[in-house]
């Protein structure tokens, strides 16, 4: 019954992973079909967040039966709260990938973003993605190191997405109103699906230690003046 119990756990961390890869290849593609106008491509990330929304009703449901029959207390029980609030960064995560292509789809056959900025998203959306892997790697190995660095690599995606700010405040931009609006829209979601990466990574190191990753930091920090 035990070990029945503890493959039920280890499945919901599966669930996690799979749900982490497919959210990480979404916004990777959906990039793609916004730099290229490749409506196809976009249409089928568009499609495939089902997939993703499956998955998070179905660790739900595993998670709500484990906590009925089982009542887990302790460590047991973290991980299966913990889980359920990275199923919900996840599935947000895939939304924001989809929110990428729709844009893409709405603009074909044109595209939403000017040739000046093009590197800049392409950067932010290889960013997202890799920060994405990296938030599934942590999930499967527990390393709080490895968790703790992932705010730190987000800082890169700030400053992105204040390079894309200085660009449409700029006395020179020429694109209009409608691109500096789709624009502003891209940088939001690559800005949050960022952030939703470094909150799994953040629930992951509550899930070890029973500490908010925060309050780790800070125990890290030397103190000033010593």
């Amino acid at each position: 019954m035990r070990d029945a119990y503890h493959e039920e756990l280890d499945s919901i961390g599966e669930g996690l992973v799979d749900m982490a890869r497919l959210v990480g290849s979404a916004i990777g593609r959906a990039t793609t079909a916004m730099l290229d106008a490749d409506l196809k491509l976009a249409e089928t990330v568009i499609a495939a967040d089902e997939k993703v929304d499956d998955l998070q009703r179905e660790l739900e449901n595993r998670a709500i039966a484990l906590l009925a029959r089982q009542q887990p207390v302790a460590t047991d029980l973290r991980i299966v709260v913990t889980s359920l609030r990275m199923s919900a960064d996840l599935e947000r995560s895939g939304d924001l990938a989809q929110h990428v292509a729709k844009l893409a789809r709405l603009r074909f056959p044109a595209t939403a973003v000017p040739r000046d900025l093009h590197a800049t998203i392409l950067e932010m959306g290889q960013l997202a993605q890799r920060l994405m892997a990296k938030a599934g790697e942590v999930i499967i190995t527990k390393d709080v190191d490895l968790a703790l660095q992932l705010e730190q690599d987000d800082d890169a995606m700030d400053m992105l997405h204040r390079t894309l700010f200085q660009h449409l405040m700029d006395d020179r931009w020429k694109h209009g109103i409608e691109t500096a609006v789709d624009v502003t829209l891209l940088g939001r979601y690559y800005e949050r699906f960022a952030d939703h990466a470094v909150s799994v990574a953040k629930r992951v190191v509550y899930l070890v230690t029973g500490e908010h990753a925060d309050e780790i930091v800070q125990q890290q920090d030397p103190v000033e003046g010593t």
